[in-house]
């Protein structure tokens, strides 16, 4: 857990957050500024900065978050969602702990395209 990052605190408890799926290696929640009907923030439980470093440091967890993904898509009612990964402050991210962004409800690919 590194102290300063807010996933971190969240993973731990300390902040609260809406969950809506768990699993032994990561944790769905709402995202606070949802840009989509249906936005989930969905992370893994040990703090890796963006899904390059998970995916080198611990492939099995990276798969899982991809499967949690999808499981976090139907629960919602979706078959058809995006997922975003924003890897480095030039690509957006903002948090610097590896997470996926469950989007659906909406064709993101035209917002990004628009």
């Amino acid at each position: 857990m590194a102290s300063d990052c807010v996933f971190c605190k969240i993973v731990a408890g300390e902040i609260p957050a809406e969950i809506v799926a768990e699993s032994d290696q990561t944790i769905a929640f709402r995202d606070i500024n949802p840009k989509a009907p249906v936005h989930v923030l969905v992370i893994p439980r040990e703090h890796q900065p963006d899904i390059a470093s998970l995916a080198a440091a611990s492939p099995t967890v990276a798969a899982e978050m991809l499967e949690q993904s999808r499981v976090v898509a139907r629960q919602e009612g979706y078959e058809d969602y995006n997922l975003v990964f924003n890897t480095g402050a030039d690509a957006g991210q903002t948090v610097f702990h590896a997470h996926a962004h469950v989007l659906a409800g909406v064709d993101v690919a035209k917002l990004f395209l628009a």
